[in-house]
């Protein structure tokens, strides 16, 4: 199978958003694929592990992308073989109305993960510089001082929330959380293929909204926003990762391959050594077990 280096994915400021693919050949059939997964997974697991029991950095995971792009999918397939206690999993909604009487970041601060565990962002505080840019309307949901109507959310206003975002990383990134930022990049007649796929599967129906047609003729704008915000706050310590997402299993393979070749990257996590006590006496300990 062929070799993925993570530089390839890592956004660049000069590389617009459409020159990168939305597909990517592994030189590999879906049962390779899969199978190479499988053994990322549970190398990623035991980094979970060490990473729990040595209590000292947290795994912020961001995944955004297109209706249709696969996160749902590619968060089962690439963390099932965590231990359920050292990982969770956040899927924001539009936000209710205690969440709107907070700043935006609210509900996202309160979701961080704690040391030794991971979390995982399905769509993002990125929602704040995307949706709402697209519809700036909701933004007068937020009741903010200084904006009463749309004439007020202007490119300030954006520079603002950009800059904000940012420091909100840049905080969590020095306080001991490592921030992964995916972006799952699939084409215009790929989410067409996905969509008519859920209209035609009985099982799959529930997810289809009428919205979705609608959304879809944004289709540019939308591509617009993401190329902004990913120039804009692709940062050394949280960078943005452009995922070919046309093909779900090699979307899932390059995830899964990039967490985990800079996860080995932190050579201080390891498991806490025993107390010298503990260790001392473990023959003990191991014979007062046996002869109970």
């Amino acid at each position: 199978m062929k070799s993925i280096h993570l530089q390839d994915f890592k956004a660049q400021p000069t590389v617009p958003l459409q020159k990168h693919p939305t597909n990517l050949n592994l030189e590999a059939d879906d049962a390779q694929i899969e199978q190479t997964l499988k053994k990322a997974c549970k190398k990623l697991a035991k980094i979970q592990n060490a990473m729990y029991a040595h209590g000292k950095y947290a795994v912020l995971i961001c995944i955004q992308g297109m209706d249709t792009a696969g996160k749902d999918s590619l968060i089962r397939e690439v963390f099932k073989e965590f231990n359920a206690r050292g990982i969770v999993v956040h899927s924001f909604k539009t936000p209710t109305a205690l969440e709107l009487r907070h700043n935006y970041l609210w509900r996202h601060y309160v979701a961080l993960p704690e040391r030794g565990k991971f979390s995982v962002f399905n769509r993002t505080h990125y929602e704040n510089v995307l949706i709402t840019r697209v519809h700036p309307e909701y933004i007068l949901n937020e009741n903010l001082p200084n904006v009463a109507t749309l004439a007020d959310v202007n490119h300030d206003f954006w520079e603002r929330r950009f800059e904000e975002i940012n420091n909100f990383e840049k905080t969590i990134s020095q306080n001991g959380t490592l921030i992964f930022k995916f972006f799952l990049n699939i084409s215009k007649d790929e989410q067409k293929n996905r969509l008519l796929r859920r209209l035609h599967k009985p099982n799959k129906q529930w997810k289809f909204s009428p919205s979705d047609l609608e959304e879809r003729k944004l289709w540019g704008h939308y591509q617009a926003c993401y190329q902004d915000l990913i120039t804009k706050t692709s940062k050394p310590y949280a960078p943005w990762f452009i995922i070919p997402s046309d093909h779900k299993p090699t979307a899932r393979y390059v995830v899964a391959k990039i967490l985990l070749d800079t996860l080995k990257t932190y050579d201080d996590i390891k498991e806490p050594e025993l107390d010298e006590t503990i260790k001392d006496n473990l023959a003990a300990y191991i014979n007062q077990l046996e002869n109970d």
